[in-house]
């Protein structure tokens, strides 16, 4: 069941990006018109706007929260050119008497070209800030001294040598550090548009690890699931369809090699029930459910049964109302759901529909009125 609530905002434009923090009870957008607005969940569950700021001098593609460890920070890039850090600093008057004030601690200046998105790194690898830009450039810069925001230095540039459109931090710790890199370049002659980055400890130099070249399509988002013990990683790219890749590392000590890790890569789905581009994409917190938004305007929840075959479990329309379980069912069955083997990356496991399995006569006898109830995904 859903419970959607429409939040007025005083964007006067389009609203690009919406991020929630790590609690979830603070959220932040940004839009065309320039400006950030800082949103905080009231005890009533209604959202309240505490701070509202021109940040750019251009439109704001995207904006970030930092782990709360470092304090309430938050990042955001934009068509001119810039990345900017911002801190709140409590105690000046905000809007409505709220105390909410915010202070841009630095502006980093590199690029030539739009800065498409900015990312946190996991806090485990302490405060790093991952930018990619439309020149083809990956920056990750580093503030050495968490207590002082103003200082940051740029510890690497990764050259993609594609137009940059979109990045994830891979948050797992059992893993070295890893960057997907997406790409909006519409030319079919670039290549895989979703490139895999890792970071070697014996060299200190970022190397391409993997291209996904069964991804031709311009990429607008990309999203590493939050890793709770899986022996693999799963990376979802949003284009024209939703693709969901998997990646298995072979062998412990590959990352110590100068060439980086090896890894068997499998897609194990490929959906097109959205019928348009895919814009957005979020996983829940153990990264065993995934999010898409498209430009049918319907939001989808996707899901692995237990046989690990993905299904949507739940559409929301962008009027808050909710499609029916049928529907989807029905959606499911017309649209295989699932990708043609490609480029070395094989495809996924076929479409299992009838999820009940046969019981033997040696099994014990069940309710089956009550086994219908099971849910099997």
């Amino acid at each position: 069941m859903f419970v959607t609530r429409h939040i007025p905002t005083d964007h006067q434009d389009l609203i690009h990006d919406v991020s929630y923090d790590f609690h979830g009870r603070r959220m932040a957008t940004c839009s065309t018109d320039q400006t950030v607005q800082i949103w905080d969940l009231q005890d009533n569950g209604e959202w309240k706007c505490t701070a509202s700021w021109k940040s750019h001098s251009g439109s704001v593609w995207r904006v970030t929260w930092a782990h709360p460890e470092f304090g309430q920070v938050i990042a955001t890039c934009s068509f001119d050119r810039t990345v900017s850090v911002w801190e709140e600093c409590v105690g000046d008057t905000g809007r409505d008497g709220v105390q909410s004030n915010w202070i841009r601690k630095t502006s980093h200046v590199d690029s030539r070209t739009s800065i498409m998105d900015v990312k946190f790194a996991p806090k485990h690898l302490g405060l790093l800030l991952a930018t990619c830009s439309a020149d083809g450039i990956v920056r990750i810069y580093e503030a050495p001294d968490v207590m002082n925001l103003s200082q940051w230095s740029l510890q690497h540039e990764i050259m993609c040598k594609i137009s940059c459109s979109c990045i994830s931090w891979n948050p797992s710790r059992m893993h070295a550090p890893m960057i997907a890199v997406g790409s909006d370049d519409p030319s079919p002659s670039a290549g895989g548009k979703c490139q895999i980055y890792e970071f070697n400890s014996a060299n200190r130099k970022w190397n391409k690890v993997e291209s996904l070249s069964v991804v031709t399509d311009p990429v607008h988002d990309v999203a590493f699931a939050p890793n709770l013990g899986r022996s693999h990683h799963l990376l979802a790219i949003a284009s024209k369809d939703l693709k969901i890749i998997s990646l298995t590392p072979l062998g412990r000590d590959a990352a110590l090699t100068t060439q980086g890790s090896k890894f068997k890569m499998q897609q194990v789905a490929d959906f097109s029930e959205h019928e348009s581009q895919v814009w957005r994409l979020s996983w829940n917190v153990t990264g065993t459910i995934l999010c898409s938004s498209g430009d049918d305007g319907c939001v989808r929840l996707w899901k692995a049964n237990y046989l690990g075959s993905w299904k949507c479990i739940a559409v929301l329309k962008g009027d808050g109302s909710q499609v029916q379980q049928m529907d989807i069912n029905q959606s499911s069955m017309s649209s295989s759901g699932q990708g043609q083997s490609n480029s070395g990356v094989r495809g996924p496991p076929p479409v299992v529909m009838n999820m009940n399995i046969k019981r033997n006569s040696g099994w014990p006898l069940f309710n089956t009125q009550k086994d219908q109830g099971k849910a099997y995904y």
